[in-house]
């Protein structure tokens, strides 16, 4: 599916932006501009570039229940393991703790809603050919 283009990159047969990069970037999937978001986690309405409509895709709620897991796993177990090694106050497992989850659930739906939404398009999803 992906060749390597000759500067190391991958990209598919399309010249479209392999999903790794459509997720990590923001790159529209269709031609490869930074145009996906339009805010930190928001979708823009359309690509300014190839003029693809994004409002066709359906991501949902899917990456956000996962992520919720993820994060919360990840963060109790640091935080039982720093209660338990150092037995801190509680503002510092609230200093610590709380810009974890934030940056970690921000960035990762962020890379979760790009990658889901290049899938969809690489794919051409049912939910994007319906509307």
């Amino acid at each position: 599916m992906e060749n390597g283009a000759p500067d190391g990159s991958l990209e598919t047969e399309k010249g479209q932006p392999a999903m790794r990069q459509a997720a990590l970037f923001g790159l529209c999937p269709a031609c490869g501009s930074r145009t996906l978001f339009d805010g930190i986690i928001r979708f823009a309405p359309k690509c300014c570039a190839c003029g693809l409509d994004f409002s066709r895709f359906n991501v949902g709620d899917g990456p956000a229940a996962f992520l919720i897991l993820i994060v919360g796993a990840i963060v109790v177990g640091l935080a039982t393991w720093l209660e338990v090694a150092v037995g801190p106050p509680f503002w510092v497992h609230a200093l610590l703790w709380l810009p974890l989850i934030v940056g970690l659930t921000l960035g990762g739906l962020r890379l979760a809603k790009g990658a889901l939404m290049a899938s969809e398009y690489r794919h051409n999803a049912q939910e994007a050919r319906s509307r």
